[in-house]
């Protein structure tokens, strides 16, 4: 039986790829962002080569008419959705005491309420059928120092490590996904190259291999998934650090200017 994919933020990098990826597993699509071409132009593009049924919608999830037709999306009997992929999402300058605080809000939301909403969304009818997945894509961020970036992905991580446990007894299971520094063609358009923005080479994952292993942490119905041995022995030893030497860790990489995803996650 052919299932159904919600993407938030699936216009390009992570997003775009779990598109591709559950397309080429035979899943029907819906894929949202901002950016109603990129994501027609994608679209059209997985419909081509896998014949699934990708449906577009363009929302701005911080404007709450836009979003609550997503909710409805989430909630419509007649079109069931089987995996909610909460992946949305924007950086800001790690200078907190220099950023705008409307701007922090505004990270805030995209980043913890939008997809709290959007997972109690899904949930309901995910629990009446006995059966779903919730991504929630998260950060290696959300267990080293790094601003509100982290903090709010430290958010993400518990709230699905909770969630997983409360409800994959009943046929639903919640991930957070924790990438590292992942090389997209969000870099790709900065013409920012793997170790660009003072990480070594070696830290930077590829986006298909992030997204697969992800993918494979969901079908065990993992509550955390960390991609790659490198980050989950980093991940296991910033447990283990001093406060100070976590918080420089977690000042490398140089974050977005606008609203794209930071350097790492």
């Amino acid at each position: 039986m052919v299932r159904t994919a919600l993407i938030t933020g699936a216009s390009s990098g992570i997003g775009a790829e779990f598109g591709r990826q559950l397309a080429a597993r035979g899943m029907d699509l819906v894929l949202v962002a901002r950016d109603r071409a990129a994501l027609s132009t994608l679209a059209i593009a997985l419909h081509d080569e896998h014949g699934v049924e990708v449906e577009v919608l363009s929302a701005d999830l911080l404007v709450p008419r836009q979003r609550d037709r997503i909710v409805r999306r989430l909630t419509d009997p007649e079109q069931p959705i089987d995996m909610l992929v909460n992946n949305a999402g924007f950086g800001l300058p790690l200078q907190f005491e220099r950023n705008d605080v409307e701007d922090e809000v505004r990270h805030l939301e995209l980043h913890v309420e939008v997809p709290m909403r959007l997972t109690h969304a899904a949930l309901g009818p995910m629990l009446q059928r006995g059966s779903g997945r919730i991504v929630n894509v998260a950060s290696v961020a959300g267990f080293i120092p790094r601003a509100t970036y982290g903090a709010c992905k430290g958010w993400l991580i518990a709230f699905s490590r909770w969630a997983n446990g409360k409800y994959s007894g009943r046929g639903v299971t919640v991930t957070a996904v924790c990438p590292g520094y992942t090389h997209t063609n969000y870099h790709e358009r900065m013409g920012l190259a793997p170790g660009a923005e003072g990480v070594p080479g070696w830290m930077w994952l590829d986006v298909r291999d992030v997204v697969g292993e992800a993918l494979r942490d969901v079908a065990r119905g993992r509550g955390v998934s960390i991609p790659s041995l490198r980050y989950k022995a980093l991940v296991a030893l910033s447990r283990v650090a001093p406060p100070g030497l976590a918080a420089r860790i977690g000042e490398r990489g140089r974050p977005s200017a606008g609203a794209g995803r930071t350097a790492i996650g």
